[in-house]
């Protein structure tokens, strides 16, 4: 999108974004419009836009189709298959060149629990923090033996070698986790003390399977949404088969969530594209950050108190035909965030002021 065409609003620089920005009641909303092909569409003006918060119309005070640089939080799934996870490895130095000089961008991965690999820092160190992770195996395909000639002691002719050794009781193995909650609370959280001139946004690689996490999905979009970040995922593994999209973002209860990268992309503004090939992923990257950087920029004033209620937006474009993306609302005051002495659950009944669309 090319620079932009912001003479039309009454505020048309970052300086003045961020001035406004330090005032509570002064709201910043992103958003891409797409054609019905997925097409990035450039050259809308500020007239072109209506924003409502809480169905009610807002005056538009700040515009523009500028370019950001990017605060990034690369969260990289390890619970994926090991043979997926070399394909994504194959594919880091796409990765590293999808961002630019002014960049700032961490790493972090995630399987049964989640680890930083890097802090927040330019292009140069993330292609150190991609390489130091290149060995970093998935999980190999399969089940663990729970019965058979090595679920059980030695024997000859179908009699134990030692008669005192009871046969091995036959197991259900344990569930391994996939903490993706618990991954992106820790990316917003450590994203939410950065400053504001960049865009902040998660960058997932992932299954979109979750389990496991202490964190909920409300919990953590509440966090997303408090502090402006967006989530922005490349889908491998099942989501990018054809065919699997249709069984996404089922919860089977004790079996945890197929893929729940769709709702918080679809809840805070991002996307996700489903990649199954080497190529189609690094196409991804490129694509996903463009986009990010690339939005629409409107901000209002909103005239309501500041409170820990949440309030709805909806970005709505005049001319026909178009796709709107645009988180869907947000929280004044900064949420609780769930502890280890208080672990989250899946249970949203008794959260008072939560989003619709967030029973996970």
């Amino acid at each position: 999108m090319p620079p932009g065409k912001n003479s039309n609003a009454p505020g048309n620089d970052f300086d003045q974004l961020f001035t406004l920005e330090k005032d509570v009641n002064f709201i910043s909303v992103p958003v891409t419009v797409k054609d019905p092909e997925g097409k990035m569409v450039d050259g809308l003006l500020a007239q072109d836009f209506s924003v409502y918060e809480d169905n009610v119309k807002q005056t538009i005070t700040f515009f523009t189709s500028d370019p950001f640089p990017l605060s990034a939080a690369v969260v990289i799934d390890l619970g994926i298959s090991d043979n997926t996870l070399k394909k994504v490895v194959a594919t880091y130095s796409a990765l590293d060149g999808s961002f630019g000089p002014f960049d700032k961008v961490a790493v972090f991965t995630y399987g049964n629990s989640v680890q930083k690999q890097s802090d927040f820092a330019n292009q140069q160190r993330l292609q150190l923090a991609l390489q130091r992770i290149r060995d970093l195996q998935g999980q190999n395909p399969g089940s663990p033996v729970v019965g058979g000639p090595l679920g059980s002691p030695p024997n000859v002719n179908g009699k134990p070698v030692d008669p005192g050794v009871l046969p091995l009781p036959s197991q259900t193995p344990a569930r391994e986790s996939h903490v993706l909650n618990d991954a992106i609370l820790m990316a917003a959280t450590e994203l939410s003390h950065l400053p504001r001139e960049n865009r902040k946004i998660i960058f997932v690689i992932s299954n979109g399977y979750e389990y496991g996490s202490r964190a909920s999905y409300a919990q953590v979009l509440k966090v997303l949404l408090t502090n402006g970040i967006a989530i922005y995922a490349v889908g491998v593994e099942g989501p990018a088969i054809p065919g699997m999209n249709k069984i996404d973002k089922l919860h089977i209860p004790g079996q945890g969530y197929t893929d729940i990268l769709p709702k918080y992309a679809n809840a805070t503004g991002g996307d996700v594209i489903d990649s199954y090939s080497r190529e189609a992923i690094e196409s991804a990257y490129q694509t996903i950050t463009a986009q990010a950087r690339n939005q629409y920029t409107l901000g209002y004033v909103t005239p309501q108190r500041a409170s820990s209620a949440y309030r709805d937006i909806e970005v709505r474009v005049k001319r026909p035909g178009l796709v709107v993306s645009a988180r869907h609302g947000y929280y004044p005051l900064p949420p609780q965030r769930p502890t280890a002495q208080q672990p989250a659950t899946d249970d949203t009944s008794q959260k008072p002021a939560t989003p619709p669309g967030t029973s996970q």
